[in-house]
């Protein structure tokens, strides 16, 4: 398992984005899902910076990479406003394309490009979302 806490600041996000790609290319991922794995990651912590922060700044975001068999998984932690993720609409595509829309498909993105997304968000001081890839070896 490997760790990174970095500040709740979107300066910040090129140094999770920089973490999780080496992970990935590590465990054997191909540029394609390299590319897919940060981009879920990016868009979870960007969430957390700008709704369960509010964008405040002297808060702190934890990624836990855990890797076993074929299973790479992302655990992200934060200490701010929980989330449901019952609350977010499926986006209408159709719409978002025809009225250029921008903003609100980060969990929809997550969802596509990843295996597994998990949220955690009782009451309590930490939320997480988990986010799992699974490597389809090549034999």
């Amino acid at each position: 398992m490997s760790d990174l806490v970095v500040p709740s600041r979107t300066d910040r996000l090129k140094e999770v984005r920089d973490f999780v790609s080496r992970a990935a290319q590590h465990f054997g991922f191909d540029e394609d899902d390299v590319n897919k794995i940060v981009l879920a990651v990016d868009e979870a912590c960007t969430n957390i910076i700008k709704h369960a922060y509010d964008y405040g700044k002297n808060h702190t975001i934890k990624l836990s990479i855990l890797t076993k068999n074929t299973v790479f998984e992302i655990t992200i932690t934060d200490q701010g406003r929980p989330f449901d993720p019952s609350s977010v609409p499926q986006p209408n595509m159709k719409e978002y394309l025809t009225h250029f829309k921008r903003g609100g498909l980060g969990m929809y993105l997550m969802k596509t490009v990843m295996d597994k997304v998990e949220y955690d968000f009782k009451p309590g001081p930490v939320n997480r979302v988990r986010l799992t890839k699974y490597l389809q070896r090549q034999t």
